[in-house]
């Protein structure tokens, strides 16, 4: 089912770290991030983003380890987005190019089957079946094979003879309509794209345009200031024989880890019906982004991240597709607050609460507290 979402919606996403580091800065050694001004712990939009993707895939794979049919992940690790742009086109039938071939000579023959060749390119034999033919295939990324000729270039008459097969392969630049049809099977295919939307205008791929996606969500940032920690741990064991006769066995490599005492964040997100009208986001793709922001951190357990947990997920529903009021005035009715003004520092989700002002809740919208 596919049911078009008619309403607008706003949501507040609480949760919680442990003893964890839920959001590192790689340009600050891995330390979590915080606002300089406010010593506020931060956790960005894209990280959510990612703990989301990753529940949808892990929830919509099938047993044969392939995803289930409009669930797949455009944003996963080790993607090679480019395939997804070609796949969408070949789905619907749009030519991407040309392809070229060029025999090779008796003499390199056997150069060619010594050769491990990149993604689009290929030995094949002619019409006939009588002579070995390099094959440059319509969708070849040139760059990609330009720069394997660079790293690792095979003889001086083979590198000329993949370059002449290179030149003649010829790219094709899609009608504003093809990428149209293109932008539409990527909403269809990848639950991604069409919840957050995606840039996906690659030079080395079948341009498939830029989708404004119906769900955006603001950093989270915690209610208190945090305190980040660095922890000295060691490891009783060595990567080389160099390390361990320089420790005359000892074999021990120390190292650091930066976690959060404690800290409550809170994250603000956004639900467009007239975007997801555009994508194709539907009622059933809604329900599954909050389960996905309920349960995620519940897949998501590594020893870097301590203990995460969702504590609240309060979602306010207009009842147009404009909305009955604006977002800043509904999230202000919403509290989460420590219980008492002890300055004892907080260390569980125990020394807060979260408080909803009901009463105050505008005509056209209601509230729901999933969580």
């Amino acid at each position: 089912m596919n049911t078009p979402l008619k309403n607008r919606y706003d949501f507040m996403l609480v949760f919680d770290v442990q003893d964890g580091n839920p959001n590192g800065d790689p340009d600050a050694g891995n330390l979590p991030r915080v606002d300089p001004e406010t010593g506020r712990g931060l956790v960005t939009d894209v990280c959510i983003k990612r703990k989301v993707r990753n529940y949808v895939q892990i929830t919509k794979t099938a047993e044969d380890g392939k995803s289930l049919a409009g669930f797949d992940i455009y944003i996963k690790e080790k993607a090679v987005l480019g395939r997804a742009h070609f796949k969408a086109f070949s789905d619907e039938n749009i030519p991407t190019g040309e392809a070229s071939q060029k025999e090779i000579p008796k003499e390199l023959e056997s150069v060619f089957e010594e050769i491990s060749l990149p993604d689009g390119l290929s030995v094949d034999l002619d019409a006939n079946e009588e002579r070995q033919m390099l094959v440059v295939a319509a969708d070849a990324d040139k760059k990609a094979i330009q720069q394997w000729l660079k790293d690792e270039p095979p003889s001086k008459e083979a590198t000329a003879l993949i370059k002449a097969a290179l030149k003649d392969a010829k790219p094709r630049k899609p009608t504003a309509e093809q990428t149209e049809l293109g932008k539409k099977r990527m909403c269809k295919d990848y639950y991604d794209i069409r919840t957050f939307g995606a840039v996906m205008s690659l030079k080395s791929a079948p341009n498939c345009g830029q989708v404004r996606g119906p769900v955006q969500m603001t950093f989270a940032r915690s209610i208190e200031p945090i305190v980040t920690l660095e922890h000295s741990i060691t490891r009783m064991a060595v990567a080389t024989e160099a390390e361990a006769e320089k420790q005359s066995g000892d074999n021990r490599t120390m190292g650091r880890k930066h976690t959060v005492p404690y800290g409550v964040y809170v994250a603000h997100g956004f639900v467009s019906a007239h975007l997801a009208e555009q994508t194709g986001f539907s009622v059933e793709d809604l329900e599954l982004l909050w389960r996905a922001l309920t349960d995620m951190f519940e897949h998501d357990r590594s020893a870097a991240r301590g203990f995460m947990t969702t504590r609240g997920l309060i979602v306010f529903k207009h009842d147009s597709a404009l909305g009955n009021a604006p977002a800043h005035k509904l999230f202000d009715l919403v509290q989460v607050k420590r219980k008492t003004d002890s300055a004892k520092p907080a260390r569980e989700f125990g020394d807060y609460e979260i408080i909803i002002d009901r009463a105050q809740v505008p005509a056209g919208v209601t509230i729901d507290a999933k969580i």
